[in-house]
């Protein structure tokens, strides 16, 4: 987790081949899932938010992928430290 404002908007843009400019929210996890930054682009700048714990680990559900859509739900959950794979989530009605 040594990547900052370049580092994390050029991974943005190779590996996940997305627009760091577009204002989203781009969430990185080191890989013993200690550390979460997330990086985005608030039409003045970059902006980075970072937080380490001090015991345990953020439970993603990942697995295997490099790329996953987050609602911002499941961001509150993660960085609360509740395991997103052990809730059940019911279907809610979502205007598209």
């Amino acid at each position: 987790m040594r990547k900052s404002y370049d580092g994390l908007s050029a991974l943005v843009k190779t590996r996940l081949e997305e627009d760091p400019l577009s204002g989203q929210l781009f969430v990185f996890l080191n890989r013993k899932c200690t550390q979460c930054k997330v990086l985005y682009f608030d039409r003045s700048g970059y902006c980075i938010w970072s937080k380490r714990l001090e015991q345990g680990q953020f439970h993603a559900n990942a697995g295997e992928t490099i790329k996953q859509a987050l609602e911002l739900t499941d961001l509150k959950l993660i960085l609360e430290g509740i395991d997103t794979r052990s809730i059940r989530q019911y279907k809610r009605y979502r205007k598209k």
